[in-house]
């Protein structure tokens, strides 16, 4: 059996700081305290001082598998994932086939068994007529259903308001919603190619995708849990104007209509198309730096319950096409992490509740079983940060199959020393381990 212990270190857990000292045993934490000893035939990591937090769960991620593979799979994806912190993923269903059947959700979980280096859980996808395949889930196993009122990468739109409200009575899985209003969207392209063609401007992405497209959809979700009780989560939240859409006055445990908000709005605004370009194309669009600054303010109040990655790489010469060829999304999950760290300060946002946002509300919200939290019986899905070492993104540094970043050229003040999943040392010294010991995430419902 695996022993490890971790000497040194600095806990953030629980919105708490604590100095100390963490025991594994095989997969799980035995036990958690100060100057533990153990006899020599153990495996000991001196932290020196560093912070130890639970990895992130990740609750929104495209690893491109299968179909789609020549931008990214399961297995190049989650090894980024590793070395970013990120130890465990839910995975979104608009993959070839797409994720909207029994067969291709188990599909999944056989390659993943068999490649992933992060724990790992799937969407289920909504469909205008897959209603009953949703009534047959398995609700500890599957994430959540992942509707799309709003079209994007995968033509995995679904516009039927019947279907979306039949989803919504006949389903007790958290469903996540991407919400653009679709007839806003195509109003605006109609506006913009009137005046320039084919050749759109990038800058113009946050005008066609624009809040008042966020608002209505979104609005449409909120009213229709309220009115049907669903379990709804708001993926990508990336405007002020929706914020008032949510209540940071329950308890989250009692909470049944949460948001998520993606580490790309919290950095990036509409100013970084002059330089990035389509790069920086994503859906919802990155949009002006009021509404960067409320979404952080929003963190802070606890009116966004969860930060994701949103990971979703296309290959940089999808990304070269013009806007209405250019794929939207991009490569972030190996330096997520590092970004939120680098401004919550500067947005009162502490590393404490940075933890909250990124592990302990997954597990809490999705109803992870024992992980989430450095806690004695949790699997043991650690990560260690340097806060004394600094990384600079460069090219050769990226494990995404797409082979670039939008952070490329970027200093971030801390890193990833250190990655531990399910007991094992998985990345260290800028690698990452050759065995895939993601397991599949299950679920307490």
């Amino acid at each position: 059996m695996n022993r490890l212990l971790i000497k040194d270190i600095v806990i953030i857990n629980e919105g708490i700081r604590t100095s100390g000292d963490i025991y594994i045993e095989g997969e799980l934490i035995k036990e958690i305290g100060s100057n533990l000893e153990y006899d020599k035939g153990i495996k000991i990591i001196d932290g020196n001082g560093r912070i130890a937090i639970p990895g992130m769960i990740d609750d929104q991620v495209h690893f491109r598998e299968p179909g789609l593979t020549h931008k990214g799979s399961i297995s190049t994806e989650s090894k980024a994932a590793i070395a970013g912190g990120v130890t465990s993923y839910f995975e979104m269903p608009n993959t070839f086939p797409n994720t909207t059947s029994r067969k291709e959700f188990e599909k999944k979980i056989q390659i993943a068994s068999k490649n992933s280096f992060a724990n790992f859980s799937f969407m289920f996808g909504g469909t205008n007529d897959n209603i009953d395949e949703i009534k047959k889930l398995d609700h500890k196993e599957v994430a959540g259903i992942k509707l799309f009122l709003g079209s994007s990468t995968g033509k995995m739109l679904i516009d039927n308001q019947d279907s979306i409200e039949n989803i919504f009575n006949n389903t007790s899985l958290p469903i996540s919603a991407h919400c653009e209003d679709e007839q806003t969207i195509k109003d605006n392209t109609e506006y913009f190619k009137n005046l320039y063609g084919d050749d759109i401007p990038i800058s113009a992405h946050p005008k066609i995708r624009s809040d008042k497209a966020c608002l209505q959809s979104s609005s449409f979700a909120v009213k229709l849990a309220k009115k049907t009780g669903a379990r709804l989560n708001v993926f990508h939240i990336s405007t002020a104007i929706e914020l008032s859409l949510f209540d940071n006055g329950i308890e989250l445990n009692d909470k049944k209509i949460t948001s998520e908000v993606c580490a790309h709005h919290l950095w990036f605004t509409d100013k970084d198309y002059i330089e990035l370009g389509s790069k920086i194309k994503w859906n919802p669009a990155i949009k002006s730096k009021n509404d960067r600054d409320a979404l952080w303010k929003a963190l802070k109040d606890d009116k966004i319950d969860i930060i994701a990655s949103d990971h979703a790489p296309h290959t940089l010469e999808e990304k070269n096409n013009k806007y209405l060829s250019c794929p939207s999304g991009g490569p972030m999950v190996q330096h997520t992490i590092l970004s939120l760290l680098q401004n919550c300060k500067k947005y009162g946002v502490s590393f404490e509740k940075i933890v909250e946002k990124i592990a302990h509300n997954p597990a809490i919200i999705f109803k992870v079983n024992n992980r989430g939290f450095i806690r004695k019986g949790y699997f043991a899905d650690i990560v260690l940060i340097d806060t004394n070492t600094p990384t600079i993104v460069t090219k050769d540094s990226l494990l995404y199959k797409c082979g670039w970043s939008p952070f490329e050229g970027q200093k971030f003040d801390n890193s990833i020393y250190k990655t531990i999943l399910n007991g094992n040392v998985v990345y260290e010294d800028g690698k990452v381990n050759s065995i895939p010991y993601g397991k599949k995430i299950t679920f307490n419902r």
